[in-house]
């Protein structure tokens, strides 16, 4: 995930970032876990690069990981690369086992 510069950080806004197409695996079945990840934030000196932000998602695709984990895990690289102001990173994954899954982190 790289950074790029924020040249309009004289005020705050929110930039809302939707990756439909998450995917990660089950850690217990390695079967594929699909997700809609979405990322809202306030720029701080930073912003994202929509492309390495693409390359970072798909890292985890063969990646054994829960839920919970990947949302916390793409707040926490999100905030170490991007510094924003304040992110949200949501979760919603598909259905697995009759079950729903929405996780939320923010920050701070």
């Amino acid at each position: 995930m790289e950074a790029i510069e924020n040249k309009y950080r004289e005020h705050d806004y929110e930039v809302t970032i939707r990756i439909p197409e998450f995917t990660c695996l089950c850690p217990m079945t390695a079967q594929p876990d699909f997700a809609e990840i979405v990322i809202t934030y306030v720029p701080g000196e930073f912003l994202v690069e929509l492309k390495s932000l693409k390359l970072y998602m798909h890292a985890y695709r063969d990646k054994g990981i829960f839920h919970e984990e990947a949302v916390n895990r793409i707040l926490r690289d999100f905030v170490e690369k991007i510094h924003p102001k304040k992110v949200e990173v949501a979760g919603n994954f598909n259905v697995r086992g009759g079950i729903y899954t929405t996780v939320r982190a923010e920050y701070p």
